[in-house]
């Protein structure tokens, strides 16, 4: 499966902030998303990725004053990406390899979506059921 199969399963709807948001901005923007991370774009593109995690381990240092701060304090700037033709089975590896949760998608240098592991999950669970199914037709009418 390519990482477009899923984009056209899930939509390549993705949320984005600017560095300058705050992190109040970026709490309201994931709970009424109900997501759990952004891509932050600046005037090239993307420029780094904030999700819940980052900010609760800032939260833990810095208390309340943080959400009064710009999201480029707190967003990772080392980003990983993917094509739409990359496989999942290469999107999983790379998110055990860097450790992250959310990797955007890149097609002709411009964002075209984003996945999770969540989605990866997803995904896996529907091929699984479709071998499933598969093998048992083949056992019915062999």
């Amino acid at each position: 499966m390519r990482i477009a199969d899923v984009l056209k399963a899930k939509g390549a709807a993705v949320a984005t902030i600017t560095p300058e948001t705050s992190v109040a901005d970026l709490l309201a923007g994931l709970v009424e998303r109900n997501i759990g991370a952004m891509v932050v774009v600046g005037p090239d593109g993307p420029v780094g990725i904030v999700s819940e995690r980052d900010v609760v381990h800032r939260l833990h240092a810095l208390g309340a004053d943080l959400l009064t701060r710009p999201v480029s304090e707190i967003m990772t700037t080392h980003l990983v990406f993917c094509a739409p033709q990359d496989s999942v089975d290469s999107l999983t590896a790379a998110m055990t390899h860097h450790r992250v949760r959310h990797i955007p998608v890149l097609a002709d240098g411009r964002l075209a979506g984003i996945v999770s592991i969540g989605d990866v999950v997803k995904s896996r669970m529907q091929e699984l059921e479709s071998s499933t199914e598969h093998l048992q037709a083949y056992i019915t009418q062999g």
